[in-house]
C-alpha cells in the first residue's frame, strides 16, 4: 500500500487526532541525520490502530506519573521508500545498526513502531543525554548503567529515559538496545508477515 492511501485506510489512525500527544516528525524537516526533508508532501503522522491505542494508554500513564508532561512523537509511519533512503545514506559506514535493512523491512513501515521523547510542562524536551538519532553508544539503553558509573550520563538523564520507557512499556511497547527513542509493538516477524507495509 502506498503512503498516499493511508488516510483512507481503516487500519491507520492519524496522530493529531489522539488527545494529549504532540507530534514533530523530524524526517518531515531538515532536523535529522540526513539533513533534508525526506517526507516532502507525504503526511506520515500515522500509526496502525493497535499502536495508536497503545499510545493512548501511554499518554494516560504519563498523565498519572508526571502531570503536565507530554509524549512527543519524532517519527511514526515511515514509508519503505524513505527507509531505503536512510539505508543508502549510511552506505560504507559502521552506522547501519541504527537503521533497519530495507530488504527485511522496518517495523516503522507497518505503522507498528515510533520514535518518541518527553516534554515538560513548558513544552521543552527533557534531557536524555543525547539528541534524537544520535548514533553513538551514549544512545544505547543497554549501556546506561555503565555510562552512569563513568559520569557520561547523569542520574537525571537516565531517570528521564526510564520515565519514557515506563510509560511506553505500560502502553504495550518494547524498546531496543541501541536507541533510547525507539519503541515497537508485537513480534517483528509476525508484523512483517501479517501487516500491511506502506511503501
Amino acid at each position: 500500500m502506498r503512503c498516499e492511501d493511508v488516510s483512507s485506510h481503516p487500519d491507520f489512525r492519524h496522530l493529531p487526532s489522539l488527545p494529549g500527544l504532540a507530534v514533530d516528525l523530524r524526517y518531515a524537516g531538515t532536523d535529522n541525520f540526513v539533513g533534508r526533508n525526506l517526507y516532502g508532501a507525504l503526511d506520515c503522522a500515522y500509526l496502525h490502530h493497535l499502536a495508536a491505542t497503545g499510545m493512548q494508554r501511554a499518554v494516560a500513564v504519563l498523565a498519572r506519573e508526571a502531570p503536565g508532561y507530554r509524549l512527543l512523537v519524532l517519527d511514526a509511519l515511515r514509508p519503505h521508500r524513505v527507509q531505503i533512503q536512510l539505508w543508502d545514506h549510511l552506505e560504507g559506514t559502521d552506522l547501519r545498526q541504527y537503521v533497519a535493512d530495507p530488504a527485511r523491512g522496518s517495523i516503522h513501515s507497518f505503522g507498528m513502531a515510533l520514535d518518541a521523547t518527553l516534554t515538560d510542562a513548558q513544552g521543552r524536551e527533557l534531557d536524555m543525554g543525547t539528541g534524537y538519532d544520535a548514533m553513538t553508544e551514549l544512545s544505547h539503553p543497554k549501556l546506561e548503567a555503565e555510562h552512569l558509573v563513568s559520569g557520561r550520563l547523569s542520574p537525571r538523564q537516565v531517570g528521564n529515559r526510564e520515565l519514557l520507557r515506563k510509560v511506553m512499556f505500560e502502553g504495550g511497547f518494547r524498546g531496543i538496545d541501541n536507541e533510547w527513542w525507539h519503541f515497537e509493538m508485537l513480534d517483528r516477524d509476525h508484523v512483517r508477515k501479517t501487516f500491511l507495509r506502506v511503501d
